[in-house]
């Protein structure tokens, strides 16, 4: 099990296949290694960790992975779940696979090859993912946390308490929009605790959550603004004097068994069996020689050179 060992540094947590999608469509197919074999996400994910570490100076740093994507515990509770994103599945009963771009999934080895020689700590845990690895790393750490996504249910992590926001990249990750409390409650009229009812009230179709017919973002963070949380939502329906308008009480009614299973599929596990790891910021290279030949082979070049002199400091 992972061991915070009471450590209050700054703690950076990359959505690593959110960044590495970015970089992929960010910087161009041109660029290619020595053999012709496309590198424009490998690339492009070290500059932006070149730039996150340049510009937020974590202590540690964990590159979070989905070891699965589609964890079969949330398809069992709402089976439209990331549906619309399988690809296939065979007769034989293999697991799903998620369409991604032919020139990215041979690429995801290679940025796997370089984090783990340069000793920056990568995470995936069977079962569960990204998210969730991300969800239990936060709920465990002792300091101040910088989830670094592009994913908006991470929003549901924010705490200024606890000095927890969300980075979410509008442009690269240069510019980042800082997530706090302040934002959620500007932007959708809830916290970080409520945003995971807001979410699940509105749904999203991106993840094959239905949400509750007619209820939308707004109408959903007038709702929690009324009645609280969901469980105050759903209180309501069964008051009769509440003031729920007709059609808003027969549309949450008729989503009972949508809504009492909706959230543990949408909040993130925080009882992820986390590995025992070193998420301490790496300053040289665990493996130079198997970076060197990293580098030569799918010609790094002045991307890794930029991250490792960020790292020396």
């Amino acid at each position: 099990m992972w061991d915070v060992t009471q450590r209050t540094d700054r703690l950076m947590l990359l959505d690593t296949a959110s960044l590495y999608f970015r970089a992929y469509f960010g910087v161009p197919d041109s660029v290619k290694a020595p053999d012709g074999t496309p590198v424009n996400a490998v690339r492009g994910l070290l500059e932006f960790i070149t730039r996150l570490v340049h510009d937020h100076h974590p202590d540690a740093l964990v590159a979070c992975m989905d070891a699965d994507w589609r964890p079969q515990w949330r398809v069992d509770l709402i089976p439209s779940y990331k549906a619309h994103r399988v690809a296939e599945l065979t007769e034989s009963g293999t697991p799903d696979e998620e369409e991604i771009p032919d020139t990215l999934s041979p690429q995801v080895p290679i940025i796997e090859e370089v984090l783990d020689a340069l000793g920056i700590a990568r995470v995936g845990v069977a079962g569960y993912e990204a998210d969730d690895v991300i969800g239990t790393f936060t709920g465990r750490a002792e300091g101040p946390v910088d989830i670094v996504t592009g994913d908006r249910d991470l929003f549901q992590l924010v705490d200024d308490k606890l000095e927890r926001r969300v980075l979410y990249p509008i442009k690269g990750v240069g510019t980042l929009q800082l997530t706090d409390e302040d934002l959620l409650r500007e932007k959708y009229g809830v916290d970080g605790s409520g945003y995971v009812d807001m979410a699940l009230l509105r749904g999203d179709p991106s993840d094959g959550l239905p949400g509750v017919p007619g209820i939308g973002e707004k109408t959903a963070a007038k709702l929690l603004a009324q009645f609280g949380d969901l469980a105050g939502i759903m209180a309501a329906v069964d008051d009769p004097k509440s003031k729920l308008t007709p059609s808003q009480r027969k549309r949450l009614d008729e989503s009972r068994p949508y809504i009492a299973v909706a959230p543990t599929v949408v909040r993130v596990a925080s009882d992820v069996p986390l590995p025992d790891v070193d998420t301490t910021l790496p300053r040289e290279a665990r493996d130079p020689a198997a970076l060197d030949a990293l580098a030569e082979r799918w010609g790094l070049g002045g991307s890794l050179q930029r991250l490792l002199a960020t790292l020396a400091g």
